[in-house]
């Protein structure tokens, strides 16, 4: 007999039934969850896509909003000096701030060669473990 959905009704069948189709709705359970599993990262992976060309289309406008500014500020400027002047002074202080910038990537990456790498670290712990069973 079964029940109006098609499930079976199961009040009647034995314990060793049961416990004889135990595997197949474990089975039944693990490839529903792989399935929502994959499910679940396909949505993932298309939002994480498309959040990342949201980002890369940002990235473009405001790239080309950094023009625009330092246009503004040569026009600004210019009307209390010479443009001329005022577009050295916005050129002198964009250098000065990527100077800084590039000193400061300078500095970021020597800290990072003067770190001992993992494969450093292995070499030398050998080297050592070697030397103390020479010594024995």
């Amino acid at each position: 007999m079964s029940t109006p959905r098609g499930f079976r009704d199961r009040a009647d069948d034995s314990l060793f039934t049961l416990i004889g189709d135990i595997p197949e709705l474990v089975r039944n359970l693990v490839v529903a969850e792989i399935d929502s599993a994959k499910t679940w990262a396909k949505k993932t992976g298309k939002d994480a896509g498309l959040g990342g060309v949201w980002f890369i289309v940002a990235l473009f406008f405001l790239f080309w909003t950094i023009p625009a500014i330092g246009a503004f500020a040569i026009i600004g400027l210019s009307s209390w000096m010479p443009a001329w002047v005022a577009s050295l002074i916005v050129i002198g202080i964009l250098l000065v701030v990527a100077v800084v910038f590039a000193l400061l990537g300078l500095m970021r990456f020597k800290r990072l060669s003067s770190r001992q790498n993992p494969a450093q670290a292995i070499s030398t712990d050998a080297k050592i473990v070697k030397e103390v069973a020479d010594e024995f």
